[in-house]
């Protein structure tokens, strides 16, 4: 998943690589006289997974950029870090303003987002929700019958 505008461009840049790598075997300007057609097959075969991966990533993040998002209810807690990460891209706000919102220094939220959330406390989550303006039922109700 991409975080951050400097991973979507490094992300970007990888896929512009990626397709030039893939036209070059296409359109044989890369050295194939040595090279044995299956080998050739699954080398594109190779390039062309990765590509896809990389144009999944970056579809994902611009359409979170575009502000595309259904809040949806948690299957599974391990969705979470995910959740806050796409709701604060999508609500169009950086690391940096997160953090302005917090009262955090950015790296702070680097780093939670890097290790996806991992070392936040679950009261720093609850304030993140809330920054995020993310209607949680599980947090109201934790709220309002004390912690469980």
């Amino acid at each position: 998943m991409i975080k951050n505008e400097r991973q979507y461009l490094i992300t970007k840049a990888q896929a512009d690589r990626f397709s030039e790598a893939l036209r070059k075997l296409d359109s044989g300007a890369a050295d194939q006289s040595e090279r044995h057609p299956p080998l050739l097959a699954v080398q594109k075969k190779a390039l062309q997974s990765q590509l896809s991966d990389l144009e999944a990533d970056i579809r994902e993040y611009e359409v979170l950029k575009a502000g595309n998002f259904a809040f949806e209810q948690l299957a599974s807690i391990s969705e979470l870090p995910k959740l806050l990460i796409s709701a604060r891209i999508a609500s169009g706000l950086s690391q940096r303003g997160l953090a302005d919102r917090l009262g955090v220094k950015e790296q702070q939220i680097q780093r939670y987002e890097a290790n996806d959330y991992a070392s936040a406390s679950l009261a720093r989550i609850k304030k993140v929700v809330s920054a995020l303006g993310i209607e949680s039922d599980v947090v109201s109700r934790e709220d309002h019958h004390g912690e469980r």
